[in-house]
């Protein structure tokens, strides 16, 4: 029945889109996060490639304070972001209308300090946020909550599994508590006593990663091969967090897979990233070219795509994902995967590997989109069934 009832439910959105009006998709991207630029490249492709034929693409961008900026109609992001073509310059423009989004607005954007505005062009209607976001406060479920607040359809993750995907250390427990192989790992609190060296190598072995708990894009990530490099790796890692981890190094291959779906979920063809530093590291992702090679798919034998494709599903299931979400694993010389992390919001970029695998996967950019924005309307049409009163009829 529920499947039928969805069956019927994207047929009669399909219809509605091809036929009566286009959807305003707000593209949020930026926030304070140190994964900030890579949001702003992500954020430009998905609004390059969004089908325009079903939706209006609305820029909403979030500077490093935290204030909200839009684009205000206009059909290009020239002007918008800065220094496009450069990852290390890239920049969102500061001086454009100032926007808010308020609880229960149903998705009125309002345009805050818009004083040269004709009075019908201070606010606009958003129909789907499509959060393009990476990193705290926008990955980690704080965003999440504040859109299920304002009452509108959003792609990806909720609240809870956000959260437990950005937070490396809870999801790690809840992954060995569901029985999947992980890593040997520590957590440590900012206010608690640095472990002494050759405790974590009894119980890690040598060498060590370092990493913040709640950050990605391999920001504030230091591999450590000696007593200095590891105290050194914890000071960075709490740069950026007030928890961190250590993790045993995994001799192995870096796989990783794509998840799509809500209720019924399914898996990308496996890629592989052979990074030519010591790890896949902030500066081989998005700023040196030659930072690494993506082999997409994966050299791997049948039975182990096989194996990984349905690791990355109850990965996924595990850590209550939604929408979409990466899952990356460490593939040992036996062919035995381990779960490395989950990413709930993975790049978005052209070239990243998420939306790269579900091309190879037979999935183009533009019709991935065009899905996540499916599901995220599906999830919103299926919560607004749910009664909110025990006195409701």
């Amino acid at each position: 029945m529920c499947a039928l009832l969805a069956l019927h439910f994207f047929l009669f959105y399909t219809l509605i889109v091809e036929y009566m009006q286009k959807l305003n998709v707000g593209i949020l991207f930026g926030g304070k996060s140190a994964e900030h630029e890579v949001s702003l490249q992500s954020a430009l492709n998905v609004f390059d490639a969004i089908d325009r034929s079903k939706y209006n693409p609305i820029l909403i961008g979030i500077d490093k304070t935290g204030k909200w900026h839009s684009s205000q109609g206009s059909a290009g992001a020239g002007g918008f972001i800065l220094n496009t073509s450069d990852p290390k310059r890239i920049a969102l423009n500061t001086k454009n209308v100032g926007v808010a989004l308020l609880p229960e607005s149903r998705g009125e954007l309002l345009y805050a300090d818009a004083t040269t505005l004709k009075e019908e062009e201070k606010s606009a209607q958003v129909d789907v946020i499509f959060p393009i976001l990476h990193g705290p406060a926008g990955e980690d479920g704080t965003m999440q909550g504040l859109l299920k607040l304002v009452g509108v359809p959003f792609v990806g993750a909720g609240v809870l599994g956000s959260a437990v995907g950005m937070d490396k250390d809870v999801m790690k427990r809840l992954l060995r508590d569901a029985g999947l192989p992980i890593g040997a790992f520590i957590a440590l609190q900012s206010h608690e006593r640095i472990p002494d060296y050759k405790n974590v190598v009894d119980l890690l072995g040598e060498p060590v990663f370092v990493k913040p708990a709640n950050m990605g894009s391999s920001v504030g990530i230091n591999k450590a091969h000696n007593e200095a490099q590891y105290y050194r790796a914890v000071r960075e890692a709490l740069k950026y967090d007030t928890k961190i981890i250590i993790e045993e190094f995994i001799l192995g291959r870096e796989i990783e897979c794509s998840v799509l779906g809500n209720e019924t979920v399914v898996a990308s063809l496996p890629g592989e990233v052979i990074s030519s530093s010591e790890f896949y590291s902030y500066n081989a992702k998005y700023l040196d070219e030659n930072g690494a090679r993506l082999d997409i798919p994966a050299n791997l034998p049948p039975q182990t795509v096989a194996l990984i494709q349905d690791l990355a599903i109850k990965t996924f299931k595990t850590l209550c994902g939604e929408g979409l979400s990466r899952i990356d694993f460490f593939l040992r010389p036996d062919n035995t995967p381990i779960v490395n992390e989950i990413n709930t919001m993975p790049g978005f970029t052209k070239i990243s590997m998420y939306p790269k695998l579900w091309e190879a996967s037979g999935l183009s950019y533009t019709d991935l989109i065009d899905r996540l924005i499916e599901l995220a309307i599906q999830r919103f049409e299926n919560e607004k069934r749910l009664k909110t009163s025990y006195f409701d009829a």
